[in-house]
């Protein structure tokens, strides 16, 4: 009976349905894009007939675990099972049947599986990957799904492939995460034994010796001594044949065989070809030359008897006591010592000395200490000196032997490392500057003043002579900068001459420049400060090597020196001039020199520095640029300016100097620091505004000065008085110095007197 087309009733299946899409050939499975090709459903994604619903997800399912797709929250992460597999072998009546062991990895990211079997020595069948790695489809009928995790069970057989395997265990791994998804395991299985390879087991232990069993291992010598050589200088004298000589040679020990290699030292021009080796690696035997043995005369193990084939259950006997063994000595490292003497084929060779490693080896291993080197090369004759011809005149001495050296004559060589220390640095000249007098009977030439410049950078003097006012004589530059001989040497010798060094040069000594005698009779501060600094290049500004000298005086020239100070200070005040204690030096019976005796009283002087007027020092220098002509004034201003970047009208001392120098203003470099002195503030600074006003002579003249307060400027080369600067000596500190404390001479009576009082001041 038909039932009637009322809401409700209709078969029609399309009556609710929203999707009539057609399918596509693309889908998605764990999260990965595959073609699905002829597998697709129908319209609207309903099955067809004879398709069933592919599962997407193999582990969960859908809404529980990670949002992540499979390749991300399973990266990396395998499960692996112990399985066998028996494997028919046809045709053979050792084994029926052979277990072949393997281990079978399971993907997790994309449900790919494979097969792995150990390789085994030996085993004469394929081995290694039996299965690659891909997605394993399940036996028929459901050959359209794919094996996944559950498929998986110890103590179980799975088919791959027409191929059963069966499941015995699995790692720590696999079973934290069977056990986490909740499968229950079982217990693992034994792996049943392969009869063949029991069998050859059994073929391997019949085939070794029985009693006595020798076992020779060199493995173990070459894995830790390997690269380990020993090196040893030995000689050899070949002089007894015709045409021989001592030889050298190195010999190499390697231990990682006990093997010996020798190489010959050939040098340049020995006339003997320079072949590779002198003996190649190889054991060497102590009785060398021996005769020569038939080959398999010389065994490591001596058989006795034989029974049987050996393959099949034979057997055979080694003999212990070596019976009718050929033994032959070899060197080890225990015969190669310092001194000792090895055959080297019938070639005597004398072991000299070792390198570091070889001392080390055999201080540890033999606890030799003693490396002492051996001498086997005779005394080099002693060579003939080389005759230079003697000094013609012409050139230099250096350049003349320098064409003497060598066919191609080469420019003499200067101490670079010298010049570049000692040249100038800065403001810093290193120039010893002295003032010189002739030493002539003439009156007009007692008077004149030289000042004598010894350069540091190459030992150069040059002598320049100030120009004096109504003295008849032009001064100028006397001696061009030169290196100077020393008096009384000949001139034409073969030897090279001696020439003026910075120690010659000190106050009061006597030069000869040129046959012309010099007195050197003050120096300038630079010249002093700089021997002082250096003390241990200049002897005469020693002050330990001076009170060494006073030390070493008489006591009876002591208690002059002490009656002499409580003379010369009555008051008791410590001090006295410093006349009087040159006059007391100087008479001493000449221990000391002039340059020792200024050296004492500059450490021991109380300096006063005489102030000088600012606006005199000014009329001075605006004297001098005067009659320079210079008026840059107003490139200085603008000079001075662009330095000052915070515009505060002050630059530091240092800067203002350079700038000074960079005008090429016609003053005397310690005139100038004197004079930017007396413009400095609190912090160091210079008001160059006012510097500037003052030295301009054009819109600020200053009074005119007269030519004996200008002669009381040493403008030539010194910016201070003419003067000496020390003044006063405090002789007690030299008394504390020469007798180790004041209380030696306390108790005396004449030093008694010259101990300060309580309430006096000093």
């Amino acid at each position: 009976m038909a039932l009637s087309m009322l809401p409700g009733n209709s078969t029609n299946r399309n009556l609710g349905r929203d999707k009539f899409h057609k399918s596509q050939h693309f889908d998605y499975s764990n999260g990965v894009p595959l073609m699905i090709g002829a597998e697709k459903p129908g319209i609207g994604g309903e099955l067809l007939l004879g398709q069933r619903a592919r599962p997407k997800y193999s582990l969960f399912p859908k809404g529980e675990g990670s949002d992540a797709p499979a390749w991300v929250a399973f990266d990396k992460q395998v499960l692996c099972f112990d399985a066998y597999f028996q494997e028919t072998v046809p045709q053979s009546r050792e084994e029926k049947y052979r277990v072949r062991k393997c281990k079978i990895y399971f993907y997790l990211e994309d449900d790919t599986i494979q097969v792995v079997e150990q390789e085994l020595k030996n085993s004469g069948i394929p081995q290694g990957t039996l299965i690659r790695r891909h997605r394993i489809p399940l036996p028929p009928p459901k050959h359209d799904c794919f094996y996944n995790v559950h498929h998986f069970k110890i103590n179980q057989e799975i088919a791959l492939y027409s191929r059963t395997f069966m499941i015995t265990d699995c790692d720590s791994f696999t079973h934290f995460f069977l056990r986490k998804m909740g499968v229950r395991l079982k217990p693992s299985v034994s792996t049943p034994a392969d009869p063949y390879t029991t069998h050859r087991q059994q073929m391997e232990e019949n085939m070794n010796p029985l009693r006595p069993y020798e076992r020779i291992d060199t493995l173990k010598q070459f894995l830790e001594l390997d690269s380990k050589v020993l090196r040893f200088s030995c000689y050899w004298d070949d002089t007894e044949s015709m045409f021989g000589e001592p030889r050298e040679l190195i010999l190499h020990y390697f231990l990682a065989d006990d093997t010996i290699e020798i190489y010959e030292v050939h040098y340049p021009n020995s006339g003997r070809d320079a072949v590779p080796k002198f003996l190649h690696r190889g054991r060497l035997p102590k009785h060398a030359p021996t005769p020569k043995h038939q080959p398999g005369e010389i065994t490591d193990r001596t058989v006795l008897n034989v029974f049987g084939p050996v393959a099949q259950g034979g057997r055979y006997i080694l003999d212990s006591l070596k019976t009718g063994a050929v033994e032959e000595e070899f060197y080890k490292d225990s015969d190669l010592t310092i001194g000792g003497i090895i055959n080297v084929w019938g070639r005597r060779v004398l072991i000299c000395d070792c390198d570091n490693f070889t001392k080390e080896y055999y201080r540890s291993k033999y606890g030799i200490e003693d490396f002492t080197p051996v001498s086997n090369k005779a005394l080099p004759p002693a060579k003939p000196s080389r005759q230079v011809p003697p000094y013609t005149g012409f050139g230099s001495e250096e350049d003349s032997l320098c064409s003497c050296q060598g066919l191609l004559p080469k420019p003499p060589q200067k101490d670079f490392r010298k010049l570049m220390e000692k040249d100038r640095q800065g403001l810093v000249s290193n120039v010893l500057r002295f003032v010189g007098k002739m030493l002539t009977d003439s009156p007009i030439d007692k008077d004149r003043v030289f000042i004598i410049s010894f350069y540091l950078s190459d030992d150069t003097i040059a002598v320049f002579e100030p120009p004096q006012r109504n003295s008849g004589i032009i001064g100028g530059k006397f001696l061009e900068r030169s290196r100077v001989k020393k008096p009384g040497q000949e001139l034409f010798k073969s030897e090279m001459s001696h020439y003026f060094t910075a120690q010659d040069l000190y106050i009061g000594a006597k030069l000869h420049l040129n046959s012309q005698p010099f007195q050197l009779i003050d120096a300038d501060e630079f010249t002093f400060s700089y021997m002082e600094q250096h003390a241990e290049e200049f002897p005469r500004s020693n002050v330990g090597t001076i009170i060494s000298k006073i030390k070493s005086t008489s006591e009876e020239q002591k208690k002059k020196v002490k009656q002499f100070f409580m003379m010369s200070d009555p008051g008791n005040t410590g001090f006295v001039p410093y006349e009087s204690f040159r006059t007391l030096l100087a008479d001493m019976g000449g221990q000391l020199s002039e340059h020792e005796i200024m050296t004492l009283g500059r450490t021991y002087s109380l300096r006063e520095q005489p102030e000088m007027d600012v606006g005199l020092m000014l009329a001075v220098a605006q004297d001098q640029l005067k009659k320079k002509h210079f008026e840059n004034f107003s490139d200085m201003v603008q000079a001075f300016t662009h330095e000052d970047r915070d515009r505060s009208g002050h630059l530091s001392s240092k800067e203002a100097r350079i700038i000074c120098k960079s005008f090429r203003l016609p003053l005397s470099d310690d005139f100038l620091r004197a004079l930017l002195k007396k413009f400095q503030d609190e912090s160091e600074k210079i008001d160059y505004h006012a510097f500037l006003s003052g030295l301009n002579w054009r819109e600020n003249p200053a009074p005119a000065v007269l030519p004996d307060v200008t002669l009381k400027f040493d403008v030539d080369w010194r910016g201070e008085s003419a003067g000496p600067a020390v003044k006063t000596i405090n002789y007690l500190l030299l008394l504390e110095d020469v007798f180790g404390s004041t209380t030696n001479f306390e108790n005396n009576p004449v030093g008694s007197s010259l101990a300060p009082q309580p309430n006096q001041e000093i």
